[in-house]
């Protein structure tokens, strides 16, 4: 379902498996107790990395779990079930003290995609993968803090008009191009995660204070870490 692996100062956190990825509520807790893991052990300089296995990074929720309720009602309830359950992960990658980096395996839809927001810097491949948030050809709403999330990490009224009313794929090249994500410089796989472990040692090599990084991360976006019930630390600095 997913791992944690540690290499030196850096955490490692795969979602594991062939399949799509999708959070279902024992994956949700999964992560979100490998999150809690990697925020007991860190230390100064501590980073981490997310990746997946396979062609998805994450398809998003898992609908069929929730379909399979047996009725209209029952579906409604167990989507608002991970809905509510994904917040606290959401939260965790936003408290967690040290930087973090999500490498794009593949597709990121729905809350996946959202997932991979909530990291402080996002890679992806431009040979494979794409972003999609398919909410408006579901005829689902966005979840108020999914659309906090989009106000407060994606820059410009095209690139959300173009993420979330328009129902479009989008590619590495134009992902960076709109500002979604930092790179997409990679055909591979490997080349993104080595990409990233470039970037997450050369932060860990400033040894920065974590609760302070957290602090500063959360004062960036206040208004969905109200949404998340998160309130930035004051801490001085020695």
């Amino acid at each position: 379902m997913c791992t944690l692996e540690k290499r030196g100062d850096l955490f490692l956190l795969t979602l594991t498996g062939d399949d799509e990825h999708r959070f279902h509520p024992d994956t949700i807790s999964s992560v979100l107790s490998l999150l809690e893991q990697a925020k007991s052990q860190s230390t100064r300089g501590s980073v981490l990395i997310t990746t997946a296995h396979g062609k998805f990074f994450s398809n998003g929720f898992d609908l069929a779990w929730a379909q399979a309720a047996g009725s209209q009602t029952g579906a409604v309830n167990r989507m608002h079930q991970m809905v509510e359950s994904f917040k606290p992960v959401i939260a965790a990658l936003f408290d967690l003290p040290m930087p973090t980096i999500a490498a794009l395996n593949g597709h990121a839809a729905a809350s996946g995609l959202m997932f991979a927001l909530s990291h402080d810097y996002v890679f992806m491949r431009n040979d494979r993968g794409v972003l999609y948030m398919s909410e408006v050809d579901l005829g689902l709403p966005l979840p108020d803090y999914f659309a906090a999330m989009f106000a407060a990490k994606i820059g410009t009224s095209i690139a959300k008009r173009e993420l979330l009313l328009s129902g479009k794929k989008i590619k590495g090249e134009e992902a960076v191009a709109l500002g979604i994500v930092d790179s997409a410089a990679h055909d591979s796989v490997e080349g993104v995660v080595e990409a990233t472990v470039s970037l997450g040692e050369s932060l860990a090599a400033k040894k920065w204070n974590g609760e302070v990084y957290a602090s500063i991360r959360k004062s960036l976006y206040p208004g969905l870490c109200a949404m998340l019930s998160l309130t930035a630390k004051i801490a001085a600095s020695p």
